[in-house]
């Protein structure tokens, strides 16, 4: 079976809203105003250059960012489904397509509005595209770096085993603390 470019472009678009979400928790994780890191992590998820963040938008992502977590947080497949499960149950609205009045390309939406408030939007995207990466590989679409000196969080996207690490670099430091403290 052959993928269609068209279909290849809506996985890619499921894999980016899903790393946009673990790159926004990584910043949401920081103590202090965060706006400025918040909004380079959108821009670069393809949201305006100019967009500004107001304090209260910051506290309505760090309100979503503590629902979303519970998903990154999950010890299993089941734990995974149910936290997005419940967490779309108590925000997300029938989907619908947007176009956002021309400026985009049609693409799937399950917040209230185009309009809706940051915190709505950050949550039901994040969790519609972890609900698809859980569904397509059957295992937990995102977790948390395994290394206690880290905790970042991270997207799980590769085929075979459950990653543990955000990286190859926190894999490997734990491995050679594990090999240098077997040697003492």
């Amino acid at each position: 079976m052959t993928v269609s470019p068209r279909f290849a472009q809506f996985g890619q678009a499921v894999y980016e809203a899903a790393e946009r979400a673990a790159a926004m928790l990584d910043v949401l994780r920081q103590d202090g105003d965060v706006r400025d890191e918040l909004a380079a992590v959108l821009h670069a998820y393809g949201e305006p250059e100019s967009l500004e963040i107001s304090p209260a938008g910051l506290a309505e992502y760090r309100r979503a960012g503590a629902d979303l977590l519970r998903v990154f947080a999950a010890a299993d497949l089941g734990q995974a489904a149910d936290a997005i499960n419940e967490l779309l149950a108590g925000s997300a609205r029938p989907p619908r397509l947007t176009a956002h009045g021309g400026s985009t390309g049609w693409h799937l939406h399950v917040d209230s509005s185009d309009d809706a408030p940051y915190g709505e939007w950050f949550l039901t995207s994040s969790c519609l595209a972890l609900a698809v990466l859980l569904a397509e590989r059957q295992q937990p679409p995102a977790g948390l770096c395994a290394s206690p000196s880290c905790g970042r969080p991270f997207v799980n996207t590769g085929r075979g085993s459950e990653r543990r690490y955000c990286s190859a670099a926190c894999g490997t430091r734990e491995r050679v603390a594990l090999y240098r403290g077997m040697k003492k």
